[in-house]
């Protein structure tokens, strides 16, 4: 069974990716602002679960890449 079409996939790579390095980290801190701009608290809106995609992911950077934000 295929999940997500490789054209699919290659128009949300630019946006949904692990980051691995500051600047990549500050891009999806940047998206996810956009994001939460957007969509605001409006947990139906079509957008809200990429919130909480991108979010796991800078999460995910920080606990690793910024230890004192690891600490809270």
């Amino acid at each position: 069974m295929q999940i997500v079409d490789v054209q699919s996939w290659k128009n949300l790579s630019d946006t949904v990716f692990v980051p691995h390095n500051d600047a990549e980290y500050e891009r999806l801190v940047s998206m996810l602002d956009d994001l939460i701009d957007q969509v605001g608290e409006d947990e139906s809106h079509p957008l809200a679960s990429m919130m909480d995609v991108l979010s796991a992911l800078i999460e995910n950077y920080e606990n690793t890449h910024v230890p004192e934000l690891a600490l809270n």
